[in-house]
């Protein structure tokens, strides 16, 4: 045996370890042998050794123990252990079965010591017969048949009931015989055949598990995949054993270089492209001491690719340093090749990095995200409108009163709502209202949502009593009392849940730029009908939204819009003209002024020209209509564009050629976004950028996030979760 499994002689660490395995093997089969001889452990009756071997080199590569009982192969590293785990524990599926004692079976005549020793024998190895056999005495039976049974036996057959008597004597031997066989089969569940597996099939399924690994990262931790019942799942399937060490360096390495190959290919693909830049606003929260910066690729087909994400210190970033970072991401991305990029969208520093960026390239267009512009607006209308500062001090009163006093706290315990009698949320003193707007809106919802006990607790006889010591418990039953508070709190969560379903449809639908006019028109008119549904006077809301609005303004809004074919109106004659109508004067000039920036110098007039044509022409009808076909979305019953593209793909096509200057423009203006939102970082997933540990095991931890980010890229996901709290320390073992 020793020589038939032992590798060829060789120096080289492989043979030595084949050596070893060899060896362990040998010894586990002289072990086996033994046991089935009755000078061994019970289990071996059912584990088998084998030698796995190397297909391509015949080198032995791992020993494994088999389960005679359902084929399952397990490590060969602690056989008592996985005969524990195994077969006392109830996994193998045929075990339970052939444990049952056979009290009615008598054993053959033998001398008493012998028969003694087979007996434990039998017990310890566990052996078994397919079914219990049914006992039987037949009629034709002679005293001298019955003198093989022992006495034992012969005492039980006295104690026990007289089993039937066989009409069909011996005869019936063979037919008993096959109804025991079909109890067999009916009782015993078929093991299940374990497929065999090509080297091509195995790899193809690692291959595929691989991928939903990496791409799920943050969702399925390590310990799920190592889960012995995971496990089990490979053996009944056929595959091998799940290996951390595979699937975290060889095939993450893989995965790693094929998605940077594909993403760098996509981008070189390009002739330009626009590089979005989100996560700066997360660098006025509270929430650890660093944040993410993320950069990624808007292509001109409305597709996006991720770059990298930038971890830096938090605190106040003077704007030169934010326009290094930025500008560093721009070579990065477009090498010798510059002008590729089109502009920058970013959700912080419009006025300080983005515009001096711009300012020293002439051809970039950098703008800033809608969304935070929204979100801003928000906290505008929060800090300066009169309404939101009454709304304000006065939830703040009855939530203080609420949270604070234990009489009145006792009030509505006495009440029966103990649902609830759980504190109000209340901002801290600490935090700023007019740059994080959440916590108030927390606590408006609160109130709203409990102002029917509220006032059921104002009338109860026990807070009048308390009212009569208690200057704050009358003012709150005031407060509480007067329908023009509800009122005004009504409205204050109305506007702010309006502002915020815009956002919600910009961060699912990323408007481009031609687009932003537009949206604050849809602003403004909702504001209008706020207004007018709660009988408040426009002027104040009008002023704030108009000073956010010049905040984020760009010249290239009101140029995108009008040279996009998707806002082309009809007018009187059967024309798709340009709406220059709802530009003011002001942006009339900006579009002017952006055309001649973006085209060089000897062709500017040439193009002030051709966008005169373009306003007094247009587009021709047929192509309009195309570019503006709607279809109703399946998911929303909303009606979008069929055809995202074809306001661009109208600019590069023939159909349009005449216009060559402008056209240059407006190709690398309709590929623009205007919102910057992609990712969302928590603690523990940033700290696969910083945490502690081996410079290898970081490596592997921004491998796998890159993986991940780039699968994720079309979605609003949350890279996060307790897998990557542990991602590194994990990672790291591969060093």
């Amino acid at each position: 045996m020793s020589n038939a499994n032992s590798p060829p002689t060789n120096a080289s660490p492989e043979s030595a370890a084949a050596g070893a395995l060899s060896k362990r093997y040998e010894g586990l089969v002289a072990l086996r042998t033994k046991a089935v001889k009755g000078k061994g452990a019970w289990y071996w009756a059912h584990f088998e050794p084998i030698l796995v071997r190397n297909p391509e080199t015949d080198f032995p590569t791992a020993v494994k123990l088999r389960c005679t009982l359902c084929d399952a192969s397990f490590s060969a590293s602690n056989p008592s252990r996985t005969a524990s785990e195994h077969l006392k524990r109830g996994t193998c599926p045929n075990f339970s079965f052939t444990m049952k004692p056979i009290p009615h079976l008598p054993p053959l005549a033998s001398p008493s010591s012998h028969r003694k020793r087979s007996l434990e024998s039998q017990q310890a190895a566990g052996t078994s017969l397919d079914v219990n056999p049914i006992n039987v005495i037949y009629s034709s039976r002679t005293s001298h048949e019955m003198a093989f049974l022992p006495a034992q036996s012969a005492q039980t057959q006295k104690s026990n009931p007289k089993p039937p008597i066989l009409s069909g004597g011996q005869e019936d031997l063979r037919p008993l015989a096959q109804l025991e066989d079909s109890v067999k089969k009916l009782k015993i569940p078929k093991a299940l055949s374990i497929p065999t597996l090509s080297k091509v099939q195995i790899d193809t399924a690692f291959e595929l598990l691989a991928d939903w690994f990496h791409e799920s990262c943050g969702s399925v931790t390590f310990s799920s995949v190592e889960h012995p019942k995971f496990n089990a799942f490979f053996n009944q399937v056929g595959l091998p054993e799940f290996s951390k060490r595979e699937f975290l360096c060889t095939r993450l390495d893989s995965k790693y270089a094929e998605v940077r190959r594909e993403s760098e290919a996509r981008i070189n693909d390009a002739p330009f492209f626009q590089i979005a830049s989100d996560g700066w606003k997360s660098n006025s929260s509270k929430n650890g001491d660093k944040f993410l910066v993320n950069f990624s690729v808007n292509l001109p087909n409305g597709t996006r690719v991720f770059q990298k994400a930038v971890y830096l210190n938090k605190g106040t970033l003077p704007s030169q340093y934010a326009k290094e970072v930025m500008w560093d991401a721009v070579q990065s991305i477009c090498g010798n090749n510059l002008q590729r990029c089109v502009g920058i969208v970013a959700d912080k520093h419009r006025q300080t990095a983005l515009k001096n960026l711009e300012l020293e390239n002439n051809w970039m267009v950098n703008v800033s995200c809608q969304v935070q512009g929204f979100l801003s607006l928000i906290n505008d209308l929060i800090t300066e409108l009169p309404l939101f500062s009454s709304v304000k001090q006065n939830c703040l009163k009855i939530a203080n009163l609420i949270n604070h006093h234990p009489h009145v706290r006792r009030c509505i315990r006495s009440l029966g709502f103990e649902c609830c009698a759980s504190f109000i949320r209340v901002f801290s003193s600490k935090c700023d209202v007019s740059k994080n707007f959440i916590p108030f809106t927390a606590m408006l919802e609160d109130l709203l949502t409990c102002s029917q006990i509220l006032h059921l607790l104002v009338s109860d006889e026990s807070y009048k009593a308390l009212c009569l010591d208690h200057i704050a418990a009358r003012e709150v039953a005031d407060i509480i009392h007067d329908a023009g508070f509800w009122k005004n709190a009504e409205a204050a969560r109305f506007l702010v849940m309006q502002v915020m379903s815009m956002v919600k449809e910009m961060e699912t639908e990323r408007p481009l730029i031609s687009q932003c006019l537009p949206l604050w028109n849809e602003l403004r008119a909702k504001m209008k009908e706020w207004c007018a549904k709660h009988g408040l006077t426009e002027g104040p809301v009008e002023r704030i939204i108009e000073a956010r609005f010049a905040k984020n303004y760009h010249p290239a809004w009101p140029a995108s819009f009008i040279l996009d074919p998707l806002n082309l109106v009809k007018d009187e004659n059967g024309k798709y003209l340009p709406p220059f109508n709802l530009l003011t004067s002001v942006q009339e000039e900006d579009v002017e002024r952006l055309v001649i920036r973006l085209v060089p110098k000897e062709e500017a007039d040439v193009a002030l020209m051709e966008l005169v044509k373009w306003r007094s022409e247009g587009l021709d009808p047929l192509y309009a209509q195309a570019v503006q076909v709607r279809q109703r979305d399946n998911l929303t019953g909303k009606l979008k564009i069929a055809n995202p593209q074809s306001s661009r793909l109208v600019w590069e096509s023939c159909c349009l050629k005449e216009l060559k200057s402008l056209s240059k423009v407006a190709v690398r203006l309709l590929c623009l976004h205007g919102t910057a939102f992609g990712f969302e970082w928590d603690r523990a997933s940033m700290g696969w950028f910083c945490g502690p540990g081996s410079g290898v095991g970081l490596e592997r931890a921004r491998k796998m996030a890159y993986v991940a980010a780039q699968a994720r890229l079309g979605k609003r996901d949350v890279l996060g979760g307790e897998e990557m709290e542990l991602c590194e320390e994990e990672c790291g073992f591969c060093a």
